[in-house]
C-alpha cells in the first residue's frame, strides 16, 4: 500500500475515534443531569425547597432536599445576579459558582492525557530494545538501496568472468526487456549464485543492481524466520509486494539454506515447521510472480546440495551461476582491484603474489592488501613493499607470529628437526609442491613452526602418486622426530589428522585401494563448498566388513609413506641435521636458499658415499 493510501486511512480512524469519544461525552455523560425549566428552579428555591447549587453564567446545576436527581436549569438572559444572590441566601441552601466548560475544554480534557500517553509510549519504543520490532514484526527487512545508491558495477568484480558474464544477460534485460520479449523469450526469474564463501557471490548481486541502476533489495534468509507461526510467510509476501511497486528491480537473498532447505525425510533434519511454511511462501511467490514485471530474484548459497529441489526447478531459480575459487589471473586480476586505493612499492609484482596465494578466494586477498597496509603503515613506509605483502600471505594463512612464545632449547631443537623434516622430504620427492618458506617462529594458536608450500600452477586433478607424496611430506616431521632423537611428540597431531584424512579420502571415495576397488564407501554430507578435515563414521554406506577393510587399508597407506618418509630422511641424516641447525640460527629460511643447501649437502653427500667404497676396496686388496 502506497504512503499516502497509509495516511488517508490512518487518519480516517483518527477521525472515527474523535467522533465516538465526542458522542460518548455529549450522550452518555450528559445524560446524568436532567433538564430542568429555570422557573421550577426559581419556585423550588422561593420554597425553600433546594438543598443546594451552584450557580454559572449562563447554566445552574442544583439538587432539591431529600437526596434528589441532579438538575440542570439555564439562567433566563438578564436576570440580575444581585436578586439571585439574595433568594439563595434567604433560602438557607448550600450554594457556589460553577466554572462552564465549553466543547473545546471537554475534548482537551480527554485528547491531551491520551497525547500524553502515545508520546511516553513512543519514548518507550525508542529505549526498549526490540519494541519497534515487535510492531513490525510481519514487515520484511530487506534493506532498500534505490536508483542510484548502488555504487559497485562490473569493473569493481574481479577473478569471476564467466559468473560476469552470465549475469550482464540479467543487466540487458532490466535495461531493455522489449529486446528480449519481442521474440517470445522471457528472462530467468531467479539466479542462484553457488560457490564457497568469500568468493564474491554478495557483491556480484550488488554490482549487477548497480549496473543495470535498479532498486536492490538485500536481506539474509534467516531474517524471515522468527520464533512467532506465520511470521516467515508475511514477510516474504511484504518482500514481494514492495518489490512489485519498484519494478524493475533485484531482490537478493543471501544465505538460501537457511530457509530453503530439502523438506521431510532425512535431508531436512534440523528443520522446523516455521522454516517449512517461509519456503512453501517463497515457492508460492515465485511460482506466481509475472517475468514480464522486470523483477529478478537473486540469491547465494554455498549449500546447494541441500536446497530444496522446487526451488531448482524451472520456473524459479532456473539459472545456476557457479562463483568458484579464483585461478592465479583471476587472483592477479582482484589484487589490482583492491590495491587501487594502496601506494605499492616499485617492488612490488601482484602476479608472483597471486602464484604465492592459491586457493584463496577474493574476501581473503582483500584481507591480505589491507594487513600489508596496515604493516607498512606501522612500519613508518611510505609504500607497500613486497615484504609486507609476503608477510600479509603468512598472516592470512597462518595466523599471527608468536614471537613472545618461550620454548626451552630441547623444544626449538625439536620443532627445527620436525620442520626440517617436511621440508627436505618435499624437496626430495618428484611429485611434491616446491617449499616456499620454512620457519621456527610459532604461528595462530598452536603452531610452533612453519612449512610453506606454494604449486607451480593451479591444480584441479591429482594423481595417486602425487597423494602419496603429499601425504609423506607430512608424515616426514614426526619421521623426523623418531630418526634424530628416538622419540615422537604432540607436535605432529595435525600432520597425523591430515594425513589420516587424506588416506581416507583415497579409500573410501577415490577409489584408490587395490583391496576395496573403484567403490566409494563415504557419504559427502558437507556439499561441494563446506567440507569437514574427517569423513565421520556415520556418513558411509557400506558393512561392517567393508568398514574393517577400510579402516585397515587407511591405516596402511598412512604406514606406507610414513616408512618412505623415514627412509629419505635417513639416507640424508646429515643434511637433516646441518639443515636444522641453521634453520633453528636464522629461524626463517625462504625456498630459494634452502634448495641451493640442500643440492649442496646432497651432492657432498654423494661424493662421500662414491669415496667410501673405493677406500674399501684398497684396504680389502691390501
Amino acid at each position: 500500500m502506497p504512503f499516502k493510501s497509509r495516511f488517508r486511512f490512518s487518519l480516517g480512524y483518527l477521525a472515527a475515534a474523535i467522533a465516538v469519544m465526542w458522542l460518548l461525552q455529549t450522550c452518555v455523560f450528559a445524560s446524568v443531569s436532567e433538564p430542568t425549566p429555570y422557573s421550577d428552579f426559581l419556585q423550588a428555591l422561593q420554597q425553600h425547597r433546594v438543598a443546594n447549587a451552584r450557580v454559572g453564567p449562563t447554566t445552574v446545576v442544583w439538587q432539591e432536599q431529600g437526596g434528589g436527581p441532579l438538575r440542570v436549569s439555564a439562567r433566563v438572559p438578564g436576570a440580575g445576579d444581585d436578586e439571585l444572590l439574595r433568594l439563595l441566601q434567604d433560602s438557607g441552601a448550600r450554594f457556589d459558582g460553577l466554572v462552564e466548560r465549553s466543547w473545546l475544554t471537554d475534548a482537551l480534557g480527554w485528547v491531551v492525557p491520551m497525547l500524553l500517553m502515545a508520546g511516553l509510549w513512543l519514548f518507550l519504543l525508542g529505549r526498549i530494545p526490540g519494541a519497534q520490532q515487535a510492531l513490525t514484526i510481519g514487515k520484511n527487512r530487506a534493506k532498500i538501496h534505490d536508483r542510484g545508491d548502488v555504487k559497485v558495477t562490473f569493473a569493481d568484480v574481479a577473478g569471476v568472468d564467466e559468473a560476469v558474464e552470465e549475469l550482464r544477460e540479467v543487466v540487458d534485460f532490466l535495461r531493455d526487456p522489449k529486446k528480449y520479449q519481442r521474440l517470445g523469450g522471457r528472462i530467468p526469474k531467479g539466479v542462484l549464485l553457488i560457490g564457497p564463501p568469500g568468493t564474491g557471490k554478495t557483491l556480484l548481486a550488488r554490482a549487477t543492481a548497480g549496473e543495470a541502476g535498479v532498486p536492490f533489495f538485500s536481506l539474509s534468509g534467516s531474517e524471515f524466520v522468527e520464533m512467532f507461526v506465520g511470521v516467515g510467510a508475511a514477510r516474504v509476501r511484504d518482500l514481494f509486494e514492495q518489490a512489485a511497486q519498484k519494478a524493475p528491480c533485484i531482490v537478493f537473498v543471501d544465505e538460501l539454506d537457511t530457509i530453503g532447505r530439502q523438506r521431510g525425510g532425512l535431508a531436512a533434519f534440523g528443520t522446523n515447521e516455521e522454516r517449512e511454511q517461509t519456503l512453501n511462501q517463497l515457492l508460492v511467490e515465485m511460482d506466481g510472480f509475472d517475468p514480464r514485471a522486470g523483477v529478478i530474484i537473486m540469491a547465494a548459497t554455498n549449500r546447494p546440495d541441500v536446497l530444496d529441489p522446487a526451488l531448482l526447478r524451472p520456473g524459479r531459480f532456473d539459472r545456476q551461476v557457479v562463483v568458484d575459487r579464483p585461478d592465479a589471473n583471476g587472483r592477479e586480476a582482484i589484487l589490482r582491484v583492491h590495491a587501487r586505493g594502496v601506494v605499492l612499492a616499485p617492488d612490488v609484482d601482484l602476479r608472483v603474489l597471486a602464484a604465492r596465494t592459491p586457493g584463496l578466494a577474493g574476501a581473503e586477498l582483500a584481507n591480505v592488501v589491507n594487513e600489508a597496509a596496515l604493516l607498512a603503515a606501522r612500519r613508518g613506509k611510505d609504500a607497500v613493499g613486497m615484504a609486507e605483502l609476503d608477510e600479509a600471505v603468512d598472516r592470512v594463512v597462518a595466523g599471527l607470529e608468536r614471537k613472545g612464545r618461550v620454548l626451552t632449547e630441547h623444544e626449538r631443537d625439536v620443532v627445527a628437526h620436525h620442520e626440517m623434516g617436511h621440508a627436505l622430504v618435499a624437496s626430495l620427492l618428484p611429485h611434491a609442491d616446491p617449499v616456499h618458506k620454512v620457519t621456527v617462529v610459532g604461528r595462530g594458536a598452536a603452531a610452533l613452526g612453519m612449512t610453506l608450500q606454494l604449486p607451480l600452477h593451479d591444480r584441479y586433478l591429482y594423481s595417486e602418486d602425487e597423494l602419496h607424496d603429499r601425504m609423506a611430506v607430512l608424515l616426514g616431521g614426526r619421521a623426523a622426530e623418531e630418526l634424530v632423537f628416538g622419540e615422537v611428540t604432540t607436535g605432529a597431531q595435525n600432520d597425523l589428522q591430515q594425513a589420516t584424512a587424506l588416506a581416507r579420502r583415497m579409500v573410501e571415495e577415490f577409489g584408490m585401494s587395490p583391496k576395496l576397488g573403484p567403490v566409494a564407501l563415504a557419504l559427502d554430507g558437507q556439499g561441494p563448498f563446506l567440507r569437514q578435515a574427517l569423513v565421520l563414521p556415520e556418513e558411509r554406506r557400506c558393512s561392517e566388513a567393508y568398514a574393517r577393510l577400510a579402516d585397515d587399508e587407511v591405516k596402511a597407506i598412512v604406514e606406507r609413506n610414513h616408512q618412505r618418509a623415514k627412509g629419505l630422511l635417513a639416507a640424508h641424516e646429515s643434511a637433516l641435521r646441518a639443515l636444522a641447525a641453521e634453520l633453528k640460527a636464522k629461524e626463517v629460511m625462504e625456498g630459494r636458499e634452502l634448495k641451493e643447501r640442500i643440492a649442496a649437502l646432497t651432492a657432498d653427500a654423494r661424493v662421500r658415499t662414491e669415496e667410501a667404497p673405493a677406500a674399501n676396496a684398497e684396504a680389502h686388496s691390501l
